[in-house]
């Protein structure tokens, strides 16, 4: 099983690391879901995320989008992988857990470092949702 810490991470570069490494048959765990970021303008990727969670169709049918860090995370990963509800990409769906934090049975586990300070325009995961 491979460990990742998400602390730092930029999304893109994280979801098609995992991605691939699912396909490939490996279990994976992401921790610190909400230290994850996105690079960009903060304005402009809060308005598209609310434009989207605004954009949800008719009665209770629709795309939801979920508001907790994990979830977000692992819907960036699902659209990385071949078609999620069949075959393969369902397997390697199954293969991935995110978490915020980090849970007990990982802390004195082997972790991988994805991400390092970013000097340039961003915002974490958890400033998004609040």
């Amino acid at each position: 099983m491979k460990i990742i810490d998400g602390k730092n991470a930029t999304l893109g570069r994280l979801a098609s690391y995992v991605a691939k490494q699912a396909l490939k048959g490996e279990e994976i765990a992401i921790l610190n879901c909400d230290e994850i970021i996105i690079t960009g303008d903060k304005k402009n990727i809060k308005e598209e995320f609310l434009e989207r969670r605004k954009r949800v169709g008719s009665s209770q049918k629709g795309p939801k989008i979920s508001r907790s860090n994990e979830k977000i995370v692992k819907r960036v990963i699902r659209g990385m992988l071949p078609d999620h509800r069949k075959g393969r990409g369902r397997e390697a769906y199954k293969r991935i857990k995110c978490y915020v934090g980090i849970p007990k049975e990982f802390e004195d586990k082997k972790k991988i470092t994805a991400g390092k300070e970013k000097g340039i325009k961003f915002v974490r995961i958890k400033e998004i949702l609040r």
